[in-house]
């Protein structure tokens, strides 16, 4: 399989659009860190571009990565879930050998 750059549905941009992200000048930044309990963790969080970043456009809004976190988001697939138990920004990752109950927390 190809390392292609994260796809985000159309879902997560409506959501970036409802909450007026480009509005304030900011991106959702998608990051990987380490530490969770299954190894890496995910950081979301509204934030400004920085000049290295990947940035995935849609609807006038963005997402940005960095370039020590998209190896581990090659293929991914980020996404906006509204549940029972939430409303979240959700990462299905095909890189992840194992991931956590909440789903913020991951292993390769």
């Amino acid at each position: 399989m190809l390392n292609l750059p994260p796809k985000v549905t159309e879902r997560a941009f409506d959501r970036l659009a409802e909450i007026g992200a480009s509005a304030e000048g900011k991106a959702l930044r998608i990051a990987v860190e380490g530490g969770g309990c299954s190894g890496f963790q995910y950081d979301i969080r509204l934030d400004e571009v920085a000049s290295d970043d990947l940035i995935l456009e849609g609807q006038g809004e963005k997402v940005v990565i960095d370039p020590t976190s998209l190896p581990f988001l090659a293929n991914a697939v980020i996404d906006f879930t509204d549940e029972l138990i939430g409303a979240r920004f959700a990462i299905e990752n095909p890189n992840a050998t194992a991931s956590c109950g909440c789903g913020t927390s991951f292993s390769i």
